[in-house]
């Protein structure tokens, strides 16, 4: 996932040998009530969860196609991630402005989208309340479109026993001179009585420490926004505009490795903090 600009409203890892530093604690993908996860748009392959449940405690799984992708390769692949010892960030490719334009209806749209999302986490195993998050690519203040696009989404998912959450900007963006806007703030000032748990990017440095795991102190609040429950702290690949003062944690391509693996096999990662070792709560409790 990569967060990117609408102009219309402005929406405008420490490597060693290419690899993560890791943690000194016994138990790394735990430290001070914070866990750590993995996000990719791709699959990372079943022969890879092993070594990257080391360091990881949860893994993000689309429920549909990932952003510029014409499949997915996660679908069919809970049991084996459950089975591994992960927990889940469950996720749902949203629209951009330009769809939900060009559709006509974002209402109908939304609802649509989301009975697609409901449906798509049924077929996949997930239970019932696990929390799914809808993508929202592009960060700034949400146009009306947009607003009412993801309300419906949020209200449809709610209301299939299942919970709403986004994952969307946590950058400011400056809307005019003195004046930004940063789109987590704009969604949950504008969302009503909607319960939605929110996933935020933001891997500028800071406050993101970049492509490293060895924070002991990092927590989803470091992000600077109080109100979330997941940070994306780092991203493949850097973003030079937003990453450049930590450009030494990631590999020298750019792209964020996992401890253990050959980056020379490019599995990059996205890099996730949260106080959960299931955030989506997609795990079977039966």
């Amino acid at each position: 996932m990569k967060i990117f600009l609408l102009l219309v409203a402005t929406l405008a890892f420490l490597t060693t040998a290419g690899s993560l530093q890791t943690s000194d604690s016994s138990d790394r993908s735990s430290v001070q009530n914070r866990y750590l996860g993995f996000d990719r748009n791709d699959y990372p392959g079943d022969a890879n969860l092993k070594i990257l449940r080391q360091t990881f405690a949860y893994s993000g799984y689309w429920l549909n196609n990932p952003p510029g992708a014409k499949t997915n390769s996660w679908y069919g692949k809970r049991q084996a991630i459950e089975a591994a010892g992960f927990g889940f960030l469950v996720l749902f490719n949203g629209r951009t402005y330009a769809e939900i334009k060009s559709a006509g209806d974002a209402v109908k749209l939304g609802a649509s989208d989301a009975s697609a999302a409901i449906k798509s986490a049924q077929a996949e195993g997930f239970p019932a309340q696990t929390i799914i998050f809808l993508d929202q690519e592009q960060g700034g203040r949400l146009l009306a479109e947009q607003r009412s696009y993801l309300h419906s989404w949020v209200d449809k998912v709610s209301s299939a026993n299942f919970q709403a959450g986004v994952y969307c900007s946590g950058i400011a963006f400056e809307e005019s001179p003195g004046a930004s806007i940063i789109t987590a703030d704009d969604i949950r000032k504008n969302a009503g009585q909607r319960r939605i748990t929110y996933w935020i990017a933001n891997d500028s440095c800071p406050p993101s420490p970049g492509c490293t795991v060895s924070k002991k102190n990092l927590t989803p609040e470091s992000s600077g926004i109080s109100f979330v429950d997941v940070w994306q702290f780092a991203q493949s690949p850097r973003r030079p505009d937003f990453a450049g003062s930590c450009s030494v944690t990631y590999n020298k391509d750019g792209n964020c490795y996992p401890p253990g693996i050959d980056p020379a096999r490019h599995l990059y990662v996205d890099l996730d903090v949260a106080t959960e070792k299931d955030p989506s709560h997609g795990r079977r409790r039966d």
